[in-house]
């Protein structure tokens, strides 16, 4: 199928912040407190890159996330941790080249993620707690400048140009 085809399918839309298409496909009626209020205990999307809309903002939640590979090319995830330590993982299904098909992004971690060529890449994320868009933060190049100097030239193609 093409990236039209499955945007069609799935019903999926431009994302308002972080770039590429998405579609909210479960909330659980099941709610949790947590730090941030209450919310449902679970959330989960389709989640797509195309060659069109490449990049996944750089941002950051505070829900753990983990993501789930379906179809397409594979996406290359770079993920800093509150102390600063720099992580990078390939989402896909070449296994024996060391991508992997579930990715986990703990909470408080910045993530960005690249579409690695082709025309779609195509995944799900869970969230637990559930999504809430107050519950993210997209980040700022002033932001990114004074929190990781020494990432900044490294991570700067991925902040969204407000």
């Amino acid at each position: 199928m093409s990236k039209q085809e499955i945007i069609s399918k799935l019903c999926l839309q431009a994302h308002p912040s972080e770039g590429g298409y998405f579609k909210r496909t479960y909330s659980s009626e099941i709610t949790t407190t947590c730090p941030a209020g209450s919310r449902s205990s679970l959330s989960s999307i389709y989640y797509m890159l195309t060659n069109d809309s490449p990049i996944g903002y750089l941002h950051k939640n505070k829900s753990d996330i983990i993501h789930y590979f379906h179809s397409g090319s594979a996406i290359n995830y770079t993920i800093i941790h509150p102390d600063g330590a720099l992580e990078t993982a390939i989402l896909g299904n070449n296994i024996p080249q060391g991508q992997t098909p579930q990715l986990v992004v703990r909470g408080g971690c910045w993530k960005t993620s690249q579409l690695i060529e082709g025309e779609y890449g195509l995944l799900s994320e869970a969230v637990s707690p559930g999504f809430e868009y107050e519950d993210m933060e997209l980040a700022s190049a002033a932001s990114m400048r004074k929190l990781f100097p020494e990432l900044f030239d490294h991570i700067y193609p991925y902040i969204c140009p407000q």
